[in-house]
C-alpha cells in the first residue's frame, strides 16, 4: 500500500504559480492579489493592460498591502479562495 502512495506522488503535475501585488490584507488569513498582464487586441493590435484579482490563503498573515508575492494554485479552501501564498518576494517600503 505505501509503495503505491509514493509512486503516485511522483506523477503529480507541477502547480501553476503567479506573481502579483497585494491589493488588500484586511481579512484574516486571506489576501487579495492583483496579477497584471498585457494582451494584444485581436482586431486593432494595440496592447491592452488586463488584471486578475486572486483570493489567496495567507496562513501566517505575513503579507501586507503593496508587497510583491508569489502564489500557487491549491485545492479550493472556500468559494473564491483557490490559491496559497508561497513567499513574499519584496516588501513595500513603509514610512514611520
Amino acid at each position: 500500500m505505501e509503495g503505491n502512495a509514493t509512486s503516485s506522488e511522483g506523477k503529480r503535475r507541477k502547480r501553476s504559480t503567479r506573481i502579483g501585488v497585494v491589493a488588500s490584507d484586511k481579512a484574516d488569513k486571506t489576501i487579495r492579489v492583483v496579477v497584471a498582464y498585457s494582451r494584444k487586441h485581436p482586431l486593432y493590435g494595440k496592447y491592452v493592460r488586463r488584471r486578475t484579482v486572486l483570493h489567496v490563503h495567507d496562513a501566517k498573515n505575513e503579507a501586507r498591502n503593496g508587497d510583491r508575492v508569489e502564489v500557487m494554485a491549491c485545492r479550493p479552501m472556500s468559494k473564491t479562495k483557490h490559491w496559497r501564498l508561497v513567499r513574499v518576494m519584496e516588501h513595500q517600503v513603509r514610512g514611520k
